[in-house]
């Protein structure tokens, strides 16, 4: 009778080692995976047109600044920056914007503020913004401005943090 308690006891100590294992090498895949594919979707960390390919839905950027409605862009006056391009609607806009892309370009490469502040990535809409302090901010909706007009100070941080950690995989994400 002590034998077969020594090998049932053996038996089920191998059988929960084995669950151990087994289970730790499936946690493991799991994380390689998710590792893999956040690192596969911010290998473009600029928002664009999933038609066009044009970034910011094919509006002009400089346009944000100097009309009072973002002004659609043309394909003749296209520049490529970060490998992405970027059509505006004359000749001197594309020049202005070739000189400082940094400035005229939506913050958080276009995704919505709001959405980046809260912790996850949505493609902000190029007919919601703000321009605040000199840059362009894109906003999935209206009531998501909103909120982040409420508290503009608080909700830049975290989505400066929030930015920092989602492009801290992508290559040379856009400041």
């Amino acid at each position: 009778m002590i034998r077969q308690i020594s090998k049932f006891s053996l038996t089920n100590m191998l059988f929960r080692a084995f669950l151990y294992l087994f289970f730790a090498l499936a946690f493991s895949v799991v994380l390689i995976s998710l590792a893999f594919a956040g690192t596969k979707q911010l290998q473009n960390v600029i928002v664009t047109d999933p038609l066009s390919g044009y970034a910011i839905g094919g509006y002009d950027p400089v346009s944000y600044f100097t009309n009072s409605e973002p002004v659609q862009g043309l394909p003749e006056y296209e520049y490529i920056w970060f490998g992405v391009p970027w059509i505006f609607s004359n000749e001197a806009n594309r020049d202005i914007f070739a000189l400082s892309p940094e400035i005229y370009s939506p913050i958080f490469g276009g995704h919505g503020s709001m959405g980046l502040a809260r912790g996850y990535l949505s493609d902000g809409n190029p007919n919601v913004y703000e321009v605040l302090a000199g840059r362009l901010f894109l906003f999935y909706s209206i009531s998501n401005r909103d909120a982040f007009m409420l508290a503009q100070r608080s909700s830049y941080i975290k989505a400066q943090r929030n930015w920092e950690f989602f492009t801290a995989n992508a290559s040379n994400p856009p400041k």
